[in-house]
């Protein structure tokens, strides 16, 4: 008893402090970084078109639901995962109001109205982008995973089709292009914080630390962007059922 006491000593003193919890910060935010390149890698996959009613879009998330079987149940694997996204999303969130509010307590009078060094845009943006990406992912979970929002069709299983009747409205395009434009600063400034966090920041590193970050944001708000706009623009075509449905309407 006394050892379980004292390691929950150890784990409450390293959350209070300020260390400890940039530390929390630095590794939930590499995980959720992880989780948004392979979330978008997994989208690219509707580039590989409608497959002749098969889509690989629709293979990959049949995949992901399976993986693990038989060992795991249907939906194991996914629902494990999400439960670690949700528990680092959590950690990540707490930690850095506390920071800012400790943050804010420790500054002297005064020195809010001090004038600020020059930072970058994702820098001083990075509370508001959080909370714009934030709110962004409660629409796109109630629009695709529990399926709450249905303004256009949305069917389980039929990825390549939802994501193209979805796309063709012209302002679910804008929101997600510009939910994941915000993702992009965000996403810039987080990983330059966590090299900080790290001590891997040198002098001589910053700028290729600098050129990563902004070439790995870029990337991963291209890869974002690219499928709203390729099905709205009809780049992707159209999956066999949605034509089948437009001939029947057809005069």
């Amino acid at each position: 008893m006394a050892e379980r006491a004292a390691r929950g000593r150890w784990l409450k003193e390293y959350w209070d402090s300020t260390i400890g919890k940039k530390i929390v910060v630095a590794l939930t935010g590499i995980f959720l970084a992880l989780y948004v390149v392979l979330h978008a890698l997994g989208n690219l996959k509707a580039f590989q078109g409608p497959g002749n009613g098969d889509p690989a879009i629709d293979r990959y998330a049949h995949w992901l639901r399976t993986l693990g079987g038989p060992a795991l149940p249907h939906y194991g694997f996914l629902w494990a995962f999400r439960t670690l996204l949700i528990a680092a999303l959590i950690l990540h969130i707490v930690a850095i109001t506390q920071l800012t509010r400790r943050n804010r307590a420790a500054r002297p009078a005064g020195h809010r109205d001090a004038q600020r060094i020059q930072r970058s845009l994702s820098s001083r943006t990075m509370m508001l982008t959080g909370i714009l990406v934030l709110a962004f992912l409660v629409f796109h979970i109630l629009q695709f995973t529990s399926r709450t929002i249905q303004i256009t069709p949305i069917a389980s299983g039929t990825v390549y089709a939802n994501l193209y009747d979805a796309f063709q409205k012209w302002y679910f395009v804008l929101l997600y292009v510009a939910a994941v434009a915000a993702l992009g600063f965000h996403l810039r400034h987080a990983i330059w914080s966590i090299f900080q966090t790290g001590g891997w920041d040198k002098p001589n590193r910053n700028p290729t630390i600098r050129r990563f970050a902004t070439t790995l944001a870029v990337s991963v708000t291209v890869a974002f962007a690219a499928v709203p706009i390729a099905f709205w623009s009809d780049i992707l075509p159209t999956p066999p059922a949605r034509e089948a449905t437009l001939a029947q309407r057809a005069p």
